[in-house]
């Protein structure tokens, strides 16, 4: 079995944190990179990470997140937030990004620009949301994945009122809508479901084969 398989079952979503663990600065930045260079649609990333440090804020989350104690336990809070629009602008600057990355004229990707503007900037508004919302479960993907190879506890949260979270952290202001939440840490011994044998489908249940 490799060691990525043994991580993923080693893996789960804590339920108790040891507040008096923390993630070291060095695990922390390698967790941030790993978010970075997760995977998006376009590669474009509508979203932002949110590291809530503050624990005057957390606690003000938790009763908006169902009281969970791992939003104060953790040693630390991710919001993945996504941006509520698609615009112009946006593209340009993804562009334009392109261009300095790889040292090509940006005149060289205008058709790709105006191929992401066609198929982008005319969704409804609503679909743009929900577009934008399911990029940052692949950056959640990462992060999970990521972690497990560091040995740190993650927990992905979608039991939250999103709205309540965005007026604490004023996201409405800045275009952004709480799409996920993931609490990063170390189990508590006490936390008895880390001995729970995994449950998930069969492969006789979950694949197709066509």
């Amino acid at each position: 079995m490799s060691t990525f398989i043994e991580n993923q079952n080693w893996r789960y979503a804590t339920k108790k944190f040891d507040a008096s663990k923390k993630i070291s600065e060095q695990d922390l930045n390698t967790l941030k990179e790993a978010i970075r260079l997760s995977s998006s649609s376009y590669g474009l990333q509508p979203y932002k990470v949110i590291i809530v440090e503050n624990p005057e804020l957390r606690a003000k989350i938790q009763p908006a997140a169902w009281g969970q104690t791992q939003i104060v336990d953790a040693s630390h809070l991710i919001i993945f937030a996504n941006e509520t629009q698609v615009e112009e602008q946006s593209i340009d600057n993804y562009i334009a990004n392109i261009s300095a990355t790889r040292n090509i004229p940006a005149e060289a990707l205008s058709g790709y620009a105006d191929f992401m503007k066609s198929k982008l900037l005319s969704l409804p508004e609503d679909t743009k949301k929900i577009w934008t919302s399911k990029q940052t479960y692949l950056a959640l993907g990462n992060l999970l994945n990521a972690a497990a190879e560091l040995k740190i506890d993650v927990t992905p949260m979608e039991g939250f009122v999103p709205e309540q979270v965005n007026e604490i952290l004023g996201l409405d202001k800045l275009g952004l809508n709480t799409s996920l939440i993931a609490t990063l840490g170390y189990r508590h011994e006490e936390d008895t479901t880390q001995h729970y044998k995994k449950v998930r489908k069969s492969k006789e249940e979950l694949f197709i084969t066509l």
